[in-house]
């Protein structure tokens, strides 16, 4: 995909298919988490061309580099919606000159935390819950 490119991802399948092995890799992994640690109720769909979660609000966002605007150069970029109601005590996220979606760059699979993810998804959670 090229930048800037108008291609209107509108199906998993579509963006697995633009994105290559690395970031398409980091992808299948982090959904992988998400998916097992949402509840039921909660969705995912292709929003702004990239997979995104929702409760009653935003949870989470997973955004390759290939795809345009997600604001990074290289690997995939999970933001969290509402990550500035989130504790992080572990300071796992950046904070970004975003006043409220806190995020981690993931250049490698091997980067990935799946601990410290699914404390701050269950985190994220109560956040949607109360709110």
């Amino acid at each position: 995909m090229k930048p800037d490119s108008p291609v209107k991802i509108n199906s998993l399948v579509h963006l697995f298919e633009v994105l290559p092995e690395e970031e398409r890799t980091i992808v299948d992994v982090l959904r992988q988490i998400i998916l097992e640690n949402l509840p039921s109720g909660f969705k995912e769909k292709i929003s702004y061309n990239v997979p995104f979660f929702h409760g009653r609000k935003g949870i989470c966002i997973i955004w390759p580099a290939t795809i345009p605007r997600g604001g990074i150069k290289k690997g995939v970029l999970l933001g969290f919606w509402y990550g500035n109601k989130l504790r992080d005590k572990n300071n796992y996220l950046t904070h970004g000159t975003n006043k409220q979606i806190f995020y981690k760059i993931f250049k490698n699979v091997d980067d990935i935390d799946e601990g410290a993810i699914v404390s701050l998804l269950k985190e994220a959670i109560k956040v949607d819950a109360s709110g």
